[in-house]
């Protein structure tokens, strides 16, 4: 007697041979268990976590440009006052306006959106 599973040919002669054989149960068990992916946040949840129900048929997709590497690409924009302000972009789109002190030297990030000021000397 054989058996052909996939397009192989397994020969199902003995319980040991039967116990070896791939069932459709095991290959099925394990597809629908979602792949954890960790959040910039450090966010894993475990195994068995009830929220876990929403990625069952579907990936959980997670941005892998974290828009903190990405405001550190931004050059530190100089500045001749010894004051500044920065307002995110302004409008709806920004963020309460902040005012930066630049009088101790380096560079000095806004506290919302990091952005960077650095006061360029005027010598």
């Amino acid at each position: 007697m054989a058996l052909t599973v996939s397009g192989l040919k397994i020969a199902a002669v003995g319980l040991t041979q039967r116990a070896c054989r791939p069932t459709l149960l095991q290959a099925a068990k394990y597809s629908w268990e979602p792949k954890e992916v960790e959040a910039h946040t450090g966010q894993k949840w475990e195994k068995d976590d009830y929220r876990l129900a929403r990625f069952i048929d579907k990936k959980k997709e997670v941005n892998q440009s974290f828009a903190i590497d990405l405001i550190k690409q931004v050059p530190p924009k100089p500045c001749t006052e010894r004051v500044v302000y920065c307002d995110g972009g302004g409008g709806p789109l920004g963020h309460p306006k902040v005012y930066i002190n630049l009088d101790k030297p380096g560079n000095h990030a806004c506290g919302y959106c990091g952005l960077q000021f650095v006061k360029k000397d005027s010598h």
